[in-house]
């Protein structure tokens, strides 16, 4: 498990197991979702995950935990200051630019 700690005193968990189950807290929202790709919402920025058969199994807005499950292949980070939500870009543009 990592734990991951910024300026803020912000903390966020992130347990990959045997690259078939994504834990992950400190979520806010989820803007994607798909079999191959989910882009979520952290506290410490926009996380896309990617791989095959992606299920999500768990999202409590209320307790910050997301689950998900499937074959995982990559986490990315993207350190973004506006949402794309508040920016009012479509999330696509922002992926494909």
């Amino acid at each position: 498990m990592e734990d991951i700690k910024n300026s803020s005193n912000v903390f966020q968990n992130i347990m990959l197991e045997n690259r078939e189950r994504l834990s992950v807290t400190g979520v806010i929202d989820v803007f994607s979702f798909d079999d191959q790709m989910i882009i979520i919402e952290t506290q410490l920025g926009l996380l896309t995950i990617k791989g095959d058969n992606l299920k999500i199994n768990k999202l409590s807005i209320d307790t910050s935990d997301f689950i998900v499950d499937g074959q995982i292949t990559s986490l990315i980070y993207s350190n973004s200051e506006v949402s794309p939500k508040k920016s009012g870009k479509n999330i696509l543009s922002k992926i494909f630019k």
